[in-house]
């Protein structure tokens, strides 16, 4: 790759992301089900367990999560063909995933709080306002607000997976300081590793991002595709100053890992601020 990031670019984002005190935090529905469509329980406490890593260190989170089409599959007798199959499908899931959360986090006694969120919300100012308002006042709580898109409403949002992009917006809306982005691999490769044992891992995405993007789309499978929003998003936050980091869910303490300045996943440099001026990625 012609336009890897410099070394020092990639070093400062890294410190940048471990400074971070208010982290947007995505976990996508492979993080939290299983092949036959159920809530996860090992994957989903684990999650929780590395949000309350965060948390001891005085951070504010703020969890983006997928899941209910997931989880409502496994506990619906039904087949889910139709967009209003899924739409009232996740109603199922959804309640039975933020019930799971509930048990979970009170492990910690940690309080949690749901809001459901459609585009509309993300592009009308008012809404959006008062969004941004109920989220500082829990942050202020104590309170981790969990945040799904509002499925049982959405249809663009269904065929697409959109809580990608729901929580880049989220993340340049509250003003995070980093967002990290939760999947089944473990980052970004140069082919798609779920059919490539050849591919590699992209380590840092910066100047080199119009060559990623290119390595993505032509790797992207219906399988696959999903990480194509999941980079697309990462992009959306540089764009405003915040270091991304797209990560494998099931490594070990992973967020912990990434607070401390360990290399893991993909990270992407922010195009302004000192990294990027730095890296020349400026002017991209």
């Amino acid at each position: 790759m012609s336009n890897t990031p410099r070394l020092q670019a990639v070093e400062e984002t890294r410190k940048k992301a471990a400074e971070a005190d208010r982290v947007v935090v995505k976990a996508g529905t492979n993080s939290l089900t299983d092949s036959s469509s159920n809530v996860d329980d090992e994957k989903l406490e684990k999650l929780v367990g590395d949000i309350m890593d965060l948390r001891s260190r005085g951070k504010e989170i703020i969890l983006v999560s997928s899941g209910a089409i997931g989880a409502g599959k496994g506990r619906v007798d039904q087949p889910a063909e139709t967009v209003e199959d899924m739409q009232a499908v996740s109603t199922v899931g959804q309640s039975h995933l933020m019930r799971r959360y509930t048990e979970s986090f009170e492990r910690y006694d940690q309080k949690i709080a749901q809001i459901l969120l459609s585009q509309e919300d993300l592009v009308d100012s008012d809404r959006f306002s008062n969004f941004r308002n109920s989220v500082e006042t829990l942050l202020e709580w104590g309170v981790v607000p969990i945040i799904n898109e509002n499925d049982a409403i959405a249809i663009e949002e269904i065929k697409i997976g959109d809580n990608d992009m729901i929580s880049a917006s989220v993340a340049v809306g509250v003003e995070a300081d980093l967002l990290v982005t939760l999947t089944d691999v473990g980052g970004v490769y140069t082919g798609n590793p779920k059919e490539d044992p050849e591919a590699k891992k992209i380590e840092a995405v910066g100047r080199n991002y119009a060559e990623v993007q290119e390595i993505v789309e032509a790797s992207s499978s219906a399988e696959f595709g999903g990480i194509r929003t999941k980079v697309q998003g990462a992009r959306e936050v540089n764009e405003h100053g915040i270091p991304a980091i797209i990560a494998e869910s099931t490594e070990p303490d992973i967020l912990e890992k990434i607070v401390s300045g360990e290399s893991v996943g993909t990270i992407f440099i922010p195009v302004n601020g000192a990294s990027s001026t730095t890296d020349g990625d400026a002017n991209e």
